[in-house]
């Protein structure tokens, strides 16, 4: 009896199915499958082609700006301007008129405050990142700023 429904279902499947119409459509789906397939992969190649090309566009760039700005700085360094400037601070020449000013080394007292002021300012920006999303969330910040 399993053999009798087997060889049904195996007829209704050959005739129903497995007919021209059928397999022609798969075969197109087949290939168009197929096309779709290759044609994505060649846009991910052109996709990663173009963002090479576009880095090595930027690397160019930044070469011909690094020479650029080596021929101005070679340029700078061949002017008398600067063969003056190299002179006075190596040999400690000043012109004719001209007053040095040489200042002391800072006090104890000017670093203390100078390291207090700068822990203040650092104390003061040290909030956490929950803090942060709170105020920048519910608007803590623009109180703060409001009465400044």
């Amino acid at each position: 009896m399993a053999k009798i429904n087997i060889r049904k279902f195996i007829y209704a499947a050959r005739h129903k199915y497995l007919t021209l119409n059928n397999v022609v459509i798969l075969v197109a789906f087949l290939i168009a499958a197929s096309w779709v397939w290759g044609s994505l992969g060649m846009m991910q190649r052109n996709y990663s082609l173009q963002k090479e090309v576009d880095f090595k566009k930027r690397q160019l760039e930044l070469v011909e700006l690094q020479r650029d700005n080596l021929e101005f700085q070679k340029k700078y360094y061949q002017t008398a301007e600067y063969q003056e400037l190299a002179v006075r601070e190596s040999l400690g020449l000043v012109r004719p008129g001209e007053k040095i000013l040489i200042l002391p080394e800072n006090s104890e007292a000017a670093k203390k405050a100078d390291k207090a002021s700068t822990n203040d300012i650092i104390a003061v920006t040290q909030t956490s990142n929950i803090e942060q999303w709170i105020n920048f969330l519910f608007g803590g910040y623009s109180r703060s700023i409001s009465e400044e």
